[in-house]
Parts: C-alpha cells; structure tokens; sequence
C-alpha cells in the first residue's frame, strides 16, 4: 500500500506487498523487496537496493550523495539486506569510487536515532548502534558488534565480531573481536565475556581466549607476543579469529589496553 500523498518514480521496483507512507520519496534507481515497510517523511535516493522485512521510520534518508568532497557524481551503490530497523533521522550513504563504489549493510541489525552509516562502510549482520553514532568512511563492522549511544568512529576503522564499544566512545584504533572498548579515546577493557556466553560458545574455548588475551596484550608488541603464543592456543577458534584480526592488512592501528597512557 502506498499512501496517495507519498512520491514514488515510476521508473522505482517496488514489490507490491511494501507500504510506503505519507509523504515519503522514493527515487527512480531504488529497489525495494517484500513486506519492508517505509513510513511517513522518508527519503530514498540513487541506487539503493533494500532487501525483505525492513522497517524505515520517519525522516530517516537513505541514499544520498557521499559526504565526501572527492565525489562528483558517479554512479555508486547502497545495498541493505533484511530485517533490519531504521530509525528515525537515520542517514545511509552510498560509495565513492576511490572506495569500491558500495556502501553494504546486512541483516537484523537496528540503527538508532540520527546514527549515520558514511560511504564505503561495510556494516555485517546483528549489529546494534545506538543513538548519535556517526560511522566515518570506509568503517567496517563485523557481525553481533553493539556500539554505545553518542560514540564515533574514525574512518578506516574496523571493529571485530562481537565487540562491545561503550558509550561516548571515540573508535580510532580497530577493536579485536570480542572485545570490550572504551575512552574519551578508546583503549581496550577486557573481553565481551557476557556476550560471548550468551552466543553459547564453548566454555573450554572462552576460558583459552581469555588466557590468550593476557598474553596477546602483555607487552606494547604484538607482533613478539604473537609469536610467543604456543599451538594450543591457536587452535582456539576464538583466539584464531582474534590472531588473524590483527595480522590483517589494516588503516589503523590496534586498540590495546596500552593505548589510553
């Protein structure tokens, strides 16, 4: 159902089970799948595609041109997937061509009032960002992360699976997954233990994370204390997806519980 006061281009693929409401504009390139709905006053724009089950709610805009200065018009793209919430003043911006032309955002995740998803961002499944968070270019964010209401994050930052970034937290370093993160400027707490349990992994492997993780962050160099780390160790899948976390070719460096002093 679309209400009669909304604008939809006629050129726009539309699936005729979404409900569009009062007032809202929704652009020629924009594709959107079954039962998502779109309530009143939202704007989408360029070539977005939203995915099944999504629900959009007022004023949230979705789609327009990079906040970048580089970007002059190019053809760039926004993919969403399904059932995700978007909320009220949210904004969601495509690529650029000096980022791989996408911005991709995945399921089940819930984005809070006036958050902001910038262009080239890479944002994975059940992610949860509170209100007032502002995610700079070219940000990655793995599956299950939650970031805390009025935090920002640096462009090129990433954030590994199942981190936690408390609120009014400054990301300028990447946060290894499972992580808990914060700071004015943020350092590393500890690990998401509660998290970690509630996504019920084996207590065997939560307990060999956590005696890994005193000695990934013994010292101010990794890379020594890497490779000091012994077999059993690092057949932990936990401590496995943590190991090649920090070895991978990154932006930024590693948040530790060193970069506070």
């Amino acid at each position: 159902m679309i209400h009669k006061t909304a604008v939809v281009d006629s050129k726009a693929k539309i699936s005729s089970s979404v409900k569009i409401g009062a007032y809202s504009i929704i652009g020629p390139n924009v594709e959107i799948g079954d039962n998502t709905i779109i309530h009143s006053q939202v704007n989408i724009s360029g070539n977005t595609k939203i995915g099944n089950g999504n629900k959009i709610y007022p004023f949230a805009a979705i789609g327009n041109d990079p906040q970048d200065l580089k970007y002059s018009g190019e053809e760039t793209r926004l993919v969403i997937g399904n059932n995700n919430k978007i909320r009220e003043y949210v904004t969601i911006h495509p690529g650029t061509s000096g980022g791989g032309e996408l911005t991709k955002v995945g399921d089940n995740c819930l984005f809070m009032i006036s958050s902001h998803i910038a262009h080239d961002c890479n944002v994975g499944n059940n992610v949860i960002i509170a209100n007032n968070v502002p995610l700079g270019g070219h940000v990655t964010i793995e599956n299950n992360v939650v970031i805390g209401g009025n935090s920002a994050v640096q462009q090129f930052t990433r954030i590994g699976q199942m981190a936690m970034i408390g609120g009014m937290t400054g990301v300028l370093h990447d946060v290894i997954p499972y992580g808990l993160s914060i700071g004015n400027r943020n350092y590393l707490q500890g690990l998401n233990l509660i998290g970690l349990r509630r996504a019920n992994f084996e207590n065997k492997d939560i307990l060999g994370l956590t005696e890994a993780y005193k000695e990934i962050f013994a010292t101010k160099n990794l890379t020594e204390n890497l490779n000091k780390l012994n077999g059993e160790f690092k057949e932990n899948p936990l401590v496995k997806n943590v190991i090649e976390f920090i070895t991978k070719d990154k932006k930024r460096s590693i948040c530790t519980p060193f970069s506070k002093e």
